[in-house]
């Protein structure tokens, strides 16, 4: 009858076949796995943005900082950075490393003001041990110069700007910024007055991310040492490891190597919080989603009982010639994981279709109906990011495989129940 496919397979598949007194049921059964389908694809295509949108994030912030900071307890910082610097390379996995100056102050120009933080840079090591290159969106012709060279040395009275901190400043390349700071002034015959020094604007750089580009200005080392009078000290020293995610191991090798009064950061601890509500997200949408496939477990649930009530007397014909109530739930659990099957497939292979083109897809939408969906100057974003990650496909899978699964229980255990001696008589 069947060859060599179970009975049980057999018959599931025999009543998938709609015929014309059961087109209902078919319907149903077409809803059911649209749903299950749609859940799917909703699954993979969010937790792919949401994944993009984390590695975007990462990149970016790990684009502008280094993977660790080595700090020191005490007010003046690092007094000897050579010394550590040369102890901090010797440490295995780590690939470069690059002293930094790290102080809040004032910047003013054409009458505007904006607090920011200054960072002081050795341009040499600071191009290797974070992406300040590729970050970098326009620059004058000394610091261009200054990069090209075999040994990049940071112009003295150069300063760069993030992108949105020079927009709210009103300046350009080529303009002038003075530097004021609020603390430690010099005394005046009008009292303590704050120190300030001019600038000239040799570059602008933009990280796609606020945190960066309207807060923070870069200078070079020793103008920094100079203007905050820290002598041959630094605030600290930027690490860059080759596995990111090896850096907490460097680190403790780092602190071992040092010994206290030094200290370390890695990139996660310095960004906890904010990694740490993104995996909370991630969870939240991941289980939001799932409510949809189990919408459409309803509709497999509905699908299998009617069919139960319509299959009565066959039911009974079936368990009359020796069919057992194992059996019998076999055929119809078998039958609901088909219908969860068909729609898993078919989400996971429009969800991929999505994921994978998620530019040209978002970019018809804008045309069609004539509106930016990510202004960059609101969300900080040229595009929505997309990242499929495996193991996020396999466990949307693995879901949507064991919620129709649990939803063929209630209707197969109906139909292993069923009477023969009552079914056949009244039916």
């Amino acid at each position: 009858m069947a060859g060599s496919t179970p009975y049980e397979v057999f018959i599931a598949l025999r009543y998938l076949k709609a015929r014309r007194r059961q087109r209902s049921i078919s319907v149903i059964t077409f809803i059911s796995t649209a749903g299950v389908a749609v859940g799917v694809m909703a699954m993979i295509v969010v937790m792919a943005v949401m994944s993009g949108f984390e590695f975007d994030l990462r990149n970016k912030i790990l684009g502008t900082n280094a993977h660790i900071w080595v700090l020191r307890y005490g007010e003046r910082g690092i007094e000897e950075p050579a010394a550590a610097l040369a102890a901090v390379r010797q440490v295995p996995d780590v690939t470069a490393a690059s002293p930094f100056t790290y102080s809040e102050v004032l910047l003013t120009a054409v009458g505007r003001t904006a607090g920011t933080v200054l960072r002081g840079i050795d341009l040499a090591s600071a191009v290797e041990t974070t992406d300040f290159k590729r970050t970098l969106k326009s620059a004058g012709p000394d610091l261009t110069a200054a990069i090209g060279s075999p040994r990049p040395v940071f112009p003295p009275d150069g300063i760069v700007l993030g992108s949105y901190l020079a927009s709210t400043l009103g300046v350009s390349v080529g303009s002038a910024v003075d530097v004021l700071l609020p603390l430690g002034g010099d005394l005046s015959p009008l009292g303590m007055m704050p120190r300030t020094r001019r600038f000239t604007v040799v570059g602008i750089f933009q990280v796609g991310f606020a945190e960066f580009d309207s807060k923070l200005a870069m200078i070079a080392i020793p103008t920094a040492q100079q203007l905050f009078r820290m002598g041959s000290a630094v605030s600290g020293i930027e690490v860059r490891v080759r596995e990111i995610y090896h850096a907490q191991r460097v680190a403790e090798a780092i602190r071992a190597a040092l010994k206290f009064p030094y200290f370390t950061r890695t990139w996660m601890e310095l960004n906890r919080n904010f990694f740490s509500a993104l995996r909370v997200e991630r969870t939240v949408m991941f289980v939001i989603l799932t409510m949809i496939v189990l919408v459409a477990a309803f509709g497999i649930i509905s699908t299998l009982i009617m069919l139960v009530m319509q299959k009565r007397k066959e039911i009974a014909v079936l368990k009359s010639m020796g069919a057992t109530g194992k059996s019998l739930m076999t055929v119809f659990i078998v039958q609901g994981m088909i219908i969860g099957a068909a729609g898993t497939v078919l989400g996971l292979v429009a969800g991929l279709t999505i994921a994978h083109n998620l530019d040209p897809i978002v970019a018809a939408v804008e045309w069609l109906f004539g509106f930016k969906a990510f202004p960059q100057d609101v969300y900080l974003l040229d595009k929505l990011p997309s990242r499929v990650l495996w193991p996020d496909v396999l466990a949307i899978t693995i879901t949507a495989f064991v919620i129709s699964f649990l939803a063929t229980i209630i209707p197969s255990r109906q139909a292993a129940g069923v009477d023969p001696v009552v079914a056949i008589r009244y039916e």
